[in-house]
């Protein structure tokens, strides 16, 4: 039995090439929609799903099962019953507020605190604009991990002390020391006061989100930058990792009470005070590149119809010049099913060679976004199986109607026939 479906299967693929190999181009032109169906639909999956990861992994860089406990809502906001003004009058993170978040709230693992400007920063005669200042506490590393190319990252000694010392990103080091090695030990200035620098970050890269932007940054501790910045215009955020094995929702209700008892608020009162958590940006994200997806197989679709009509053409044709061959085999005790399974066959395998070179297109495409943009566009291999499952299921359905014709056919009038 094995035996004979692997003559079966063999015979049709062999039955396919030659197909293929006696009509190039009426079979070219046939395989086309089937090779464009492919293209589209695999494409757009592999640049889609490509680019899904890299934003995926630019949010979980922000902190993995971590909320940050803001003024502003993240999301699209409360809506019209809590307008934008409302925020505005929200009383922003204190820095006192710090300890007592992470000893009253349970499942809190690390707690940071951070204040922020944009400003220049200056070394000899070169001078840099719009650089990133970070002040930042002890624990925030611990929170959002900075690997350091060069040098070291701040001692605790320089975050108790609030040390005239930063790290700086690695852009930063290129602009003005033109190595990332020249630049430690040197004086940089920035607001009038001189930084020594201890470590260089490293490179992070482009990243589409925004996010830290650690390569066009300078980072201080919170005690020395306090000192240099007006902390309550320097967006203050207080960020809280939780426990390996609490979900995010679990510290998020527990900040909720943390909060809102350090705010001394009333049962009836609503919240003054928004907690973004990262699993709801990968969450939002996720649904925003489904629409992406559907576009992608409706215009796929189009294509597989287009071409599923071509390989039916195909083997019509194919069927009426191989009358007598049948008439042949159905004289010499071949069954129908057997007709009807060689020709099924041999329809899916023109529909498979058709998306290998759709796969083949795809590949080079992938080569070609990965040269363009700041991160790499590939193929998976789910989305490769995706790609000749569709083409056998598109074959069979092609197939169908002109083998179950040739299955059908009487053996005396087929011979018969010319």
């Amino acid at each position: 039995m094995i035996r004979r479906s692997l003559e079966i299967v063999g015979s049709s693929f062999k039955m396919a090439l030659q197909e293929l190999w006696k009509n190039k181009l009426r079979t070219f032109l046939s395989l086309f929609g089937i090779t464009i169906g492919i293209f589209c639909i695999i494409g757009v999956l592999a640049t889609v799903n490509s680019l899904e990861q890299n934003i995926q992994n630019e949010v979980k860089s922000l902190g993995t099962n971590t909320i940050y406990i803001d003024k502003w809502d993240y999301s699209a906001g409360g809506g019209p019953d809590y307008p934008w003004w409302k925020y505005v009058n929200r009383p922003v993170p204190q820095y006192p507020e710090l300890k007592q978040i992470k000893d009253r709230t349970p499942g809190a693992k690390f707690a940071a605190f951070k204040i922020d400007v944009e400003d220049k920063v200056d070394y000899d005669d070169n001078q840099l604009s719009n650089v990133n200042i970070y002040g930042i506490t002890e624990e925030f590393r611990e929170i959002q991990p900075i690997e350091v190319a060069v040098g070291r990252f701040l001692s605790d000694a320089e975050f108790s002390q609030g040390a005239a010392a930063t790290v700086i990103g690695n852009e930063i080091a290129e602009k003005l020391f033109g190595t990332s090695e020249r630049a430690i030990g040197k004086l940089i200035s920035c607001r009038g006061k001189k930084l020594s620098v201890v470590g260089v970050i490293k490179k992070q890269g482009k990243t589409m989100i925004g996010g830290w932007q650690f390569d066009q940054s300078i980072i201080l501790s919170y005690r020395y930058a306090r000192n240099i910045m007006d902390e309550k215009k320097a967006d203050p955020l207080i960020l809280v990792q939780g426990k390996d094995d609490l979900s995010s929702k679990a510290l998020k209700d527990d900040l909720s009470g943390t909060m809102r008892a350090l705010h001394k608020l009333p049962p009836t009162k609503e919240d003054d005070f928004s907690l973004n958590d990262i699993n709801d940006f990968s969450d939002a994200i996720s649904k925003a590149f489904v629409s992406l997806n559907m576009g992608g197989w409706a215009i796929a679709a189009l294509s597989l119809i287009v071409g599923m009509f071509g390989v039916a053409n195909i083997m019509f044709v194919s069927v009426r010049e191989r009358t007598s061959q049948i008439g042949l085999k159905k004289a010499i005790g071949a069954k129908s099913r057997v007709i009807l399974a060689e020709f099924l066959l041999e329809s899916a395998f023109l529909c498979v060679i058709g998306g290998l070179i759709g796969l083949t297109l795809v590949y080079l495409l992938t080569q070609v976004l990965t040269n363009l943009l700041d991160f790499p566009v590939y193929i998976s291999t789910s989305n490769m199986a995706l790609a000749i499952v569709i083409c056998i299921i598109v074959g069979i359905l092609a197939g169908f109607i002109p083998a179950r014709q040739a299955a059908r056919m009487d053996p005396v009038v087929a011979i018969r026939s010319k």
